[in-house]
């Protein structure tokens, strides 16, 4: 069994509150993880107009999104003025990389890369995305090597600037292996690490799962055999804080299992680059999250 981590850290509060939480939880049971961060100001607010989305109200009922994230950060970017979370945060960002774990880029502006991404052109996305590597340069003193797109929210541009810019590899899209990806006629030898399990709040409030179970349903996904191992996506805002004890009894059954817990990176060190395989990427529906989805596709 092999489970690579992968930390999106979407809010300010997430940042300060849920990402410490992690860090004592990871060094207590000895594994690594890649942390993605949002690094410009936290909008969280301004995803309340997805509440006219299928499925997002629903979404918002399953998963306690009030008390997970918290109302004052449900007011940023509309009521109170968003938190620069670079600026702001950057102390708790660097402990990361001081505890030995991965870092890199979630977005700069995670509401606006998420609903604007997949609709914007070469010069928007390029945009986003120097902002978001300006910070992290400010932040660590080095540029990033990975990138995580919010949302699993793209377009062809990003495959071609993550290239350009010299990312060692990305885990945009949902998928079952790794490969490098194609899309509109652009083709990137920048290597995708998709996510290949349901995240937590895909999960919580359907089909009789519940906060006391989720684990048990994540883990028996993590027994499918797959080319390159799972990669499990977990949040700051949850498993890092109300949902924490989800996240160690996930810990303890991979542990049990004589399972390898590691970063993206170790991932992508295992394997030949020669060898991976060029992936399309379209676009799907994921049971319990609103609106479609990058997701790896077709072999070319």
């Amino acid at each position: 069994m092999h489970i690579a981590l992968k930390v999106d850290v979407d809010t300010y509060r997430g940042t300060l509150e849920g990402v410490p939480a992690l860090l004592r939880l990871f060094d207590e049971y000895q594994v690594r993880a890649t942390f993605l961060f949002s690094l410009g100001p936290d909008h969280t607010g301004r995803a309340l107009r997805r509440l006219f989305r299928p499925g997002f109200l629903e979404k918002v009922r399953r998963t306690s999104v009030a008390s997970n994230y918290g109302l004052r950060t449900l007011m940023y970017g509309t009521l109170l003025p968003g938190p620069h979370i670079g600026r702001k945060a950057g102390a708790v960002m660097r402990s990361v990389a001081e505890a030995g774990h991965e870092v890199g880029i979630h977005c700069y502006d995670h509401v606006r890369w998420q609903d604007q991404v997949a609709h914007r052109d070469a010069a928007w996305t390029r945009r986003e995305l120097e902002r978001a590597m300006a910070s992290f340069e400010q932040v660590f003193g080095r540029p990033a090597t990975v990138h995580g797109a919010a949302g699993w929210q793209l377009n062809p541009h990003l495959l071609a600037l993550e290239e350009e810019m010299g990312f060692r590899y990305a885990s945009d899209v949902r998928g079952k292996s790794v490969f490098y990806p194609e899309l509109q006629g652009v083709t990137s030898r920048c290597p995708q690490i998709p996510t290949t399990l349901p995240t937590l709040d895909e999960l919580i409030g359907r089909d009789g799962i519940d906060a006391e179970n989720v684990h048990e349903y994540v883990y028996s996904e993590s027994l499918r055999i797959l080319p390159h191992g799972h990669v499990y996506t977990l949040h700051a805002e949850l498993e890092g804080m109300a949902l924490r004890p989800v996240m160690e009894k996930l810990l303890v059954m991979w542990k049990s299992f004589e399972g390898e817990i590691c970063a993206l990176e170790d991932t992508l060190d295992s394997l030949d680059p020669l060898s991976l395989p060029t992936h399309r990427i379209g676009w799907g529906q994921v049971a319990g999250r609103s609106g479609h989805l990058a997701m790896q596709s077709i072999a070319v």
